[in-house]
This record gives C-alpha cells, sequence and structure tokens, in this order.
C-alpha cells in the first residue's frame, strides 16, 4: 500500500472493516478487535491513527519493531485458535517522520474464535460485539463449515412425524428399489439416508419427509404477497398467503402462487395459443428453489415472495455464504450450505445443483438484479416486470 492509498483510506473513516489506533495500549484490546474481524469479514487496524478524528500521530522506528513484535504474539497467545495476520508500514510524508503500522487481518476459516476469556466477538459496523445468541454462535459455526443446520436433530420430533409414504416415494426413485427390496427396514433407511439421527428428525429430514414441518419450524415457510403499487408500506395487497408443508410442497405452491398473480401474454405467439407468463417460469423454478435450498436455516425468518406492480423480489434469510460475491453465483460456482438438503432436491424437485440454476435463471431472464445484503443478512433477488398494462 502506498501513501495516497492510505491517506483515501483514512479519510473514509473507521468501518467495519477499518480500525484506527494511536498505540498498542491494550493487547486484550487489540485481540478482542482481531477476534472480531477473523469473525467478520476481515479487515485492518492502522495503529498511529487517532480514532475520533483520523489525525495520524505515526510511530518512531523502536514502536514499529515493539508493536510488530507484539502482534505476533497477540495473534498466537490471545485468540483462539490463532491466527495468522501480516503487517506493513507506510510512510505519510516526505521526511518518514510519520509512519503508520498496518494488520491485516483476513476472514477466518475455522470460526468462531475467542479472545482469553473465550468472548467471541463480531463486527457490527465501526465498533464489535459480543456474541452471546446461540443461533448466531451456530452460525459462525456454520461459516466454517464446520456445522450444517438441516443435519442437526429437530428436538422433541421422532419417526411418527415421518410421511412414509413420501419417503418411499423417494427412496425408489432415487434406488429404483423399495426399501423392502433393498432388504431394510423402515427406520434404517431412514438412518442411512440421514432423515433420522438418535431417533429424532433431522432438519432435512423433517423439511422433505415432514406430516407437518411448521409445526416444529413455524418461521421455515414462505410469506408470498402481491401487493397493489410498488411499494411494501401499502396497506393493501391483491393476494397474500402463507406457503407451508415440505420444501417440495412449498416451491410447487409458491410457482402457483406467481402463475396466479402474474400476467400470461401472446408474446408472438397466434391468438388462440395459451398465453406465456410474463416472467420466465423456469427462471422462477431456479431461483425459488434455490431460496428453498440454499437459504441460511439458522435464523428463525421465513422466505419471502413479494409482487409489485413493477417488479417481483425473491428474500432469502442468510447472506451469500463463505465469501461467495453475486458476480461468482453468476458464473455457476457453487458453495452449498444445506448438503442433505440438496441432496434430496436431485431426486425430488426439477434441480439440477451443481451450481448451474443461477446461469440458467440468467440465460432465460437477462435482467435479474442479485443483492448481497451483508449488513441485513439476507440475499435479495429483484425481477423487473414488462412494460405493460397492469390495471386490469
Amino acid at each position: 500500500m502506498n501513501a495516497i492509498e492510505l491517506l483515501d483510506i483514512i479519510n473514509m473513516g473507521e468501518t467495519s472493516k477499518v480500525q484506527f489506533k494511536v498505540n498498542l495500549f491494550s493487547p486484550d484490546q487489540l485481540a478482542a478487535e482481531m477476534v472480531a474481524m477473523s469473525n467478520s469479514l476481515g479487515g485492518m487496524i492502522l495503529i498511529g491513527v487517532k480514532d475520533k478524528t483520523g489525525e495520524i500521530t505515526g510511530l518512531d522506528y523502536d514502536k514499529l519493531q515493539e508493536y510488530n513484535n507484539q502482534i505476533g504474539n497477540i495473534a498466537t497467545n490471545k485468540v483462539i485458535p490463532n491466527i495468522y495476520v501480516t503487517s506493513e508500514v507506510v510512510s505519510v510524508d516526505n521526511k518518514g517522520s510519520k509512519k503508520v503500522l498496518i494488520i491485516h487481518i483476513r476472514e477466518g476459516i475455522n470460526k468462531p474464535y475467542k479472545d482469553n476469556n473465550l468472548s467471541v466477538w463480531v463486527k457490527q459496523g465501526s465498533d464489535k460485539r459480543r456474541v452471546t445468541d446461540n443461533l448466531e454462535m451456530l452460525r459462525l459455526f456454520q461459516s466454517s463449515g464446520n456445522l450444517s443446520a438441516d443435519e442437526m436433530e429437530v428436538y422433541g420430533s421422532s419417526i411418527k412425524d415421518i410421511d412414509k409414504d413420501k419417503f418411499e416415494q423417494y427412496f425408489k426413485k432415487e434406488f429404483q428399489q423399495t426399501i423392502k427390496e433393498k432388504n431394510l427396514d423402515f427406520e434404517k433407511a431412514l438412518k442411512i439416508k440421514k432423515a433420522i439421527r438418535k431417533d429424532q428428525l433431522t432438519l432435512a429430514g423433517l423439511l422433505f419427509f415432514g406430516k407437518e414441518p411448521q409445526h416444529y419450524r413455524q418461521a421455515f415457510c414462505i410469506k408470498a404477497v402481491s401487493f397493489w403499487g410498488n411499494s411494501i408500506g401499502g396497506n393493501e395487497y391483491k393476494d397474500s398467503r402463507d406457503i407451508v408443508g415440505t420444501i417440495p410442497d412449498m416451491f410447487y405452491e409458491g410457482i402457483r402462487f406467481f402463475n396466479v398473480n402474474l400476467k400470461h401474454t401472446q408474446q408472438d405467439q397466434n391468438f388462440n395459443s395459451p398465453g406465456i407468463l410474463e416472467i420466465s417460469k423456469i427462471a422462477l423454478e431456479e431461483l425459488l428453489q434455490n431460496a428453498l435450498l440454499h437459504r441460511d436455516y439458522f435464523k428463525n425468518s421465513p422466505i419471502r415472495l413479494m409482487i409489485f406492480d413493477n417488479r417481483i423480489e425473491i428474500i432469502s434469510p442468510g447472506k451469500l455464504p463463505n465469501n461467495l460475491t453475486v458476480e461468482e453465483i453468476k458464473y455457476g460456482n457453487p458453495v452449498i450450505r444445506n448438503n442433505q438438503l440438496v441432496a434430496y432436491a436431485v431426486h425430488i424437485l426439477p434441480y439440477k445443483g451443481l451450481g448451474s440454476g443461477i446461469k440458467r435463471a440468467i440465460e432465460s431472464q437477462p435482467d435479474i438484479e442479485f443483492i448481497n445484503d451483508i449488513d441485513g443478512e439476507q440475499f435479495i433477488v429483484k425481477i423487473p416486470r414488462p412494460d405493460n398494462d397492469i390495471s386490469g
């Protein structure tokens, strides 16, 4: 980094990825900052800059050497598990009298990180906060690939909550043989396919084969609304429904909601031909499957389908996992958050997997907008509706 780049960063002020420190007066505070950045999106700590004003005070040679030694010790001994940091020194004046020590911290791959007091910190804006919520802690484990929500047991559930017909149909479709023909009993087959564990349903088992999934996970549904106008703040709507059931149930009912509430047009066909949905059905199917299979099931929130006069929005709980970006998903880079759900979907839904769904959606509907809302921890898909007469 050169001096101009550093000055630009300082002029922007402190953010969730940039922190200012005048000196290294408290190793414990620095460790907590390292933990917060490692548990969030990474960042940099600038030492030799006032945090309130951004004034550059600089460090002399002796301080630079002392702090560099301390930084390595803090990252190794005061952060659990330890992290690896890099540092550099940038001079911001011609005389070289004002030097700033920059500590670079990557987003961690072994979350959650803790300080010596076993406190877990994350960034919140330019500040940090301690994590105390169990679900948020689980999401940190999940983001490192150390925990999968769909394979966890659903407390209080049992084999009695399984819809036997649905599971048997799935099993036969995958193996081309019945459970009996494979010389298995029903419970053994459920365990082999990870639908139950320790005599309780897994979340994946509940969401694909449960009799009443929302009895145990009420928020894991779809809230679908067709509004008058273009504002979510409107008090009137054309259609509103809570879509519940298994993931396949919700998928087909969600597509039905689109079919009922979107227009069908001739699109250069002859007059007697059946109308074609104004938005690509391929895109809607791929995007709705993506929402149901790849949402964050550690967040106790529903998926939202919203139809406005000028657009459609599909909002999924949870940002993209593992540093995945919008540009990367457009080119078919898959990072699967819920492996077992995807494994079931391949045999039950019109799901191709392999990261190709978003590509197919874009090919059939090029004007899709994807928003990875990191602060709101949600993934938003927007599709503009054609400019047609929507009053009738």
